[in-house]
């Protein structure tokens, strides 16, 4: 290591790490990604230091435009970044002083790195809430299709994966849009959170310098300057907030994409996903597999496994910056990475996939579907006790069993030897598309219900 560099840790140090220290404390491999971050939150300072006279204008201009001419040379790949230099911030700090002298110096009054990384990492954590909000109303707006060219088609509803009551399958797709926006939700109201800027919290102590903490938050589309600098440089709730709210949406992604396994099987066959998000098998030419679907449902142990390990980073450090802290990056970016993957990749499935109505409504007219309907219709139009309809109907199903048929096969007297007061009127009950139009309660599986809530949504995404 040359002089120059050992001078990055100050006079206190006379002679540079070894290699094993040097790549255990080494971060540029990966916080490279926050270069952008790091080099807009630097010119906002610079300007404020030159502002409140700090330093002077002519400094200041010079550093800023130093800063542009860096940000170029990142985006173009010619950036020579050092390992040698340990971070992002020294890597640009030192290009810096290479590009216009001793001003680049002047660049650190008044911060520290602990606040300049906690800043740097913040606004990229905000990027990524913003991009996983576009995300998520990209595949809410493609189940919203799915749901409108299907709103009355009927289906099987399911508990524990076995025929439960028919439903729509616009209402079906309705229920991702609900917990999408759920996802959505919370990814707003964490950035509305973490809208705090660190920047001027320094070491952790805040500086002596008459810095203008405002000016820098406004700058960066912050709300407000953090209140408290102990605080600022030891928070990373930011990035557990954007952990947590991303293994929530993968959750639901991964329920999903195990619904499109089952539903392209060949057992159930209720959709065909596109060639775009399959794939075929090297031996079996017959096979089209949702490889799509299964990856996205594996990718989501990532996240999880993200949420987890910077948890455990954070579990026991006593309050300021420690460099424990400096794992807290890597897990991020590649959970980002894989809930943006995740959420294209499923917003493209959805786009292309088309449902089978004919085997959607086969499927629910099996199972005794309508058995609730039918239990429903005895407390109607007989008076009958709740409990002793379900257990009437319980017999019905049982003897339709025996008869190998569904209950709207059995012939009327068939049922008037299980109770007399049956009649013909309870017919009318037992076909599906009766069952989901009578389902009229607010969120109910009607159609009705279904283009009230789809009209509901598209006004809110639009």
């Amino acid at each position: 290591m040359t002089k120059s560099q050992n001078q990055m840790w100050g006079g206190r140090f006379t002679a540079g790490p070894d290699a094993i220290m040097e790549a255990i404390n080494a971060s540029i491999e990966f916080d490279q990604r926050i270069a952008s971050q790091d080099i807009q939150g630097s010119r906002a300072h610079a300007a404020m230091l030159g502002a409140v006279g700090i330093i002077s204008d002519s400094d200041s201009n010079a550093i800023r435009e130093g800063l542009l001419t860096i940000l170029s040379e990142i985006e173009t790949g010619n950036f020579p970044f050092q390992v040698a230099l340990e971070d992002i911030h020294m890597n640009i700090e030192s290009r810096l002083k290479d590009l216009i002298g001793e001003p680049a110096g002047r660049l650190h009054t008044g911060r520290s790195r602990n606040d300049q990384v906690a800043t740097d990492f913040k606004l990229w954590v905000r990027d990524q809430m913003d991009a996983a909000i576009k995300g998520i109303e990209a595949l809410m707006n493609a189940l919203l299709q799915q749901a409108k060219a299907g709103a009355d088609w009927v289906m099987p509803g399911f508990t524990h994966l076995q025929t439960a009551q028919p439903v729509t399958w616009g209402h079906h797709m309705m229920a991702y849009v609900e917990m999408l926006a759920r996802d959505k939700s919370r990814f707003e109201d964490a950035r509305r959170r973490m809208n705090e800027s660190p920047l001027g919290a320094a070491a952790l102590a805040g500086t002596s310098f008459p810095i203008d903490r405002e000016m820098t938050a406004n700058a960066l589309g912050f709300d407000r300057p953090s209140a408290n600098s102990l605080d600022a440089v030891s928070d990373r709730d930011f990035a557990l907030e954007f952990l947590g709210v991303a293994s929530i949406c993968a959750m639901h992604l991964s329920r999903l994409s195990e619904e499109l396994v089952i539903w392209s099987s060949s057992q159930f066959q209720f959709v065909s996903l596109s060639d775009r998000f399959s794939t075929g098998s090297s031996i079996m030419p017959q096979k089209k597999n949702p490889d799509a679907a299964e990856l996205i449902r594996a990718k989501i142990g990532r996240i999880f496994g993200a949420n987890v390990a910077l948890m455990m980073v954070m579990k026991g450090l006593p309050l300021a910056y420690s460099k424990d802290m400096q794992e807290d990056k890597e897990q991020v970016f590649d959970a980002a990475d894989s809930l943006m993957l995740a959420l294209a990749a499923m917003t493209g499935m959805i786009s292309d996939m088309t449902a089978n109505r004919e085997n959607l409504r086969a499927a629910a007219t099996s199972g005794f579907s309508t058995a609730t309907d039918l239990a429903d219709w005895l407390v109607r139009a007989l008076g009958m006790p709740f409990r002793e309809a379900h257990h009437v109907t319980g017999s019905l199903v049982a003897m339709a069993e025996t008869q190998g048929c569904d209950l709207r096969d059995l012939t009327l007297e068939q049922m008037q030897s299980v109770h007399q007061a049956i009649t013909r009127a309870v017919f009318e009950v037992l076909t599906v598309e009766n069952s989901v139009a009578s389902r009229r309660s607010y969120g109910g599986t009607a159609p009705e219900q279904v283009w009230m809530q789809i009209a509901r949504w598209e006004e809110f995404l639009s």
